[in-house]
């Protein structure tokens, strides 16, 4: 894998997926393609993939236990893989850090929102709040049960807040004439921070039982 690019290239607005594999790897593997629109995400600073890999390992740990157990059915753990959105076609997809998906039918598949159960994303300080709404938004539009949003602390190498979102695609009520932007949304179902000593617990997609010495750097 080569260095990242720390500038965004000069490309067209929009790309597809063939179109975006004849890129060098270094800068094709910091690009999202929303409905064909190149959307540049640049890799974050090295704090940013520590945290990533300490959040996967957490999850890899609670889904090979929930397995053991019988209490999911077959779930994969991965991290900085491809999301696509729509059922067919490729230019459409977001990455997330960590992803959590249903085992598929052969190895080298590619993962589709209708087979993952929960998407992650680290925030560092450098990615800004309107981004992320919007990631957020695509995420749950496609109908991905759970978005988990991990925020780095500003002034040292640690985990300030985690945050789990439980998708909610059946609205509450509303004043007549106001209608929501989008088919569904996320609210907020859990928050930890370094406060709570017993550390992340949540019985929801399956049970996740992370300790914060599991997250420390």
């Amino acid at each position: 894998m080569g260095a990242p690019w720390t500038e965004e290239p000069d490309l067209p607005e929009h790309l597809t997926w063939d179109e975006l594999e004849q890129l060098p790897e270094q800068i094709a593997e910091q690009i999202e393609l929303w409905n064909g629109r190149v959307v540049w995400v640049p890799r974050g600073p090295a704090e940013h993939q520590t945290f990533t890999y300490r959040m996967t390992a957490a999850f890899e740990r609670c889904t090979r236990k929930a397995v053991q157990e019988r209490l999911t059915t077959c779930l994969r753990v991965t991290l900085e893989t491809n999301v696509f959105l729509g059922s067919t076609g490729k230019s459409d997809f977001l990455t997330p850090d960590f992803l959590v998906h249903r085992c598929l039918e052969s190895p080298y598949q590619d993962i589709r929102a209708s087979d993952t159960v929960l998407v992650g994303e680290v925030l560092s300080p450098s990615n800004t709040q309107s981004d992320m709404e919007a990631k957020k938004g695509r995420y749950a539009s496609a109908g991905i049960p759970w978005y988990w949003e991990v925020t780095l602390a500003r002034r040292e190498s640690a985990i300030a807040t985690v945050r789990a979102y439980a998708l909610e695609s059946k609205h509450s009520e509303l004043p007549d004439g106001v209608h929501p932007l989008r088919p569904a949304n996320y609210l907020l179902a859990g928050e930890w921070t370094r406060d709570d000593e017993s550390g992340i617990h949540v019985d929801f997609p399956f049970p996740v039982d992370i300790p914060w010495a599991d997250l420390q750097y």
